[in-house]
């Protein structure tokens, strides 16, 4: 099965897209139960026959639907799968609040990761960055969340860096570590897109400044386009809560 999996993949991520589908419909389908711990992430890979990135990524879409969580130094275990909520009981205060409180801490650490990208990065690195990029606009253009492929672009650039530790602090926060794809509601179409195209582009400016090896200009760029996204979560809190820019 493994074989096959790497014959008809056509990229990286194809291969996510499979795993994680598998994995999901072993959950689902009760192979695994709620409290399960699933196979180790080595004997996924080796069972899957992929990468270990690959098992990453795809773990990390599991927890996005909230199928599993990663506790440090004991394993991946199965949650019970929860009923889908409405849009207006998730875009509570306190979960922006807290998702603020991670860009936060976020903002010195990419922008220090960027700089570091830029001037570290291998060639094969460097490609990773482009091709997840380019995942991002196939999202968009796909009218489809760019939340995960989002996360995965912001780690590879944590990954050029050659230092596990930025890795490791993106993994222990992905479930809020790329709030954004929140701010617009799903139902608001024209506004989401140009939303997505909007990061898509801040993206850009770090990813060229990488390739280039300006580790200065990465810096900024990874700084503009943090800083931005605390902005506009901000102006989200405020409309919340009923309060005026004037």
């Amino acid at each position: 099965m493994s074989s096959q999996l790497k014959s008809n993949a056509k990229g990286a991520g194809s291969l996510v897209a499979q795993v994680r589908e598998r994995l999901r419909s072993e959950i689902l389908g009760g192979q695994y139960a709620p409290g399960d711990r699933l196979p180790s992430e080595i004997e996924l890979t080796e069972t899957h026959g992929v990468s270990r990135t690959v098992i990453r990524e795809a773990v990390t879409g599991l927890r996005y639907d909230g199928l599993v969580e990663v506790r440090q130094g004991a394993g991946i275990f199965v949650l019970k799968p929860n009923t889908p909520q409405p849009l207006s009981s998730r875009l509570d205060t306190a979960r922006i609040s807290s998702d603020l409180e991670v860009l936060e801490v976020r903002t010195p650490l990419e922008i220090e990761a960027a700089g570091l990208a830029a001037l570290r990065r291998s060639p094969a690195q460097e490609e990773a960055i482009f091709e997840c990029h380019a995942r991002v606009l196939k999202c968009i253009d796909a009218n489809e969340s760019i939340r995960e492929a989002d996360l995965a672009l912001h780690m590879a650039i944590a990954a050029a860096t050659n230092n596990p530790l930025f890795m490791q602090f993106l993994e222990s926060h992905s479930a809020s570590a790329i709030p954004q794809s929140k701010v617009v509601a799903d139902d608001h179409g024209a506004d989401q897109t140009a939303y997505r195209r909007l990061i898509h582009k801040e993206h850009q400016a770090v990813i060229v400044a990488i390739s280039d090896g300006d580790e200065k200009a990465a810096r900024a760029a990874m700084q503009q386009h943090l800083r931005g996204s605390q902005v506009r979560y901000r102006d989200l809190l405020r409309e919340l809560r009923g309060v005026s820019a004037s």
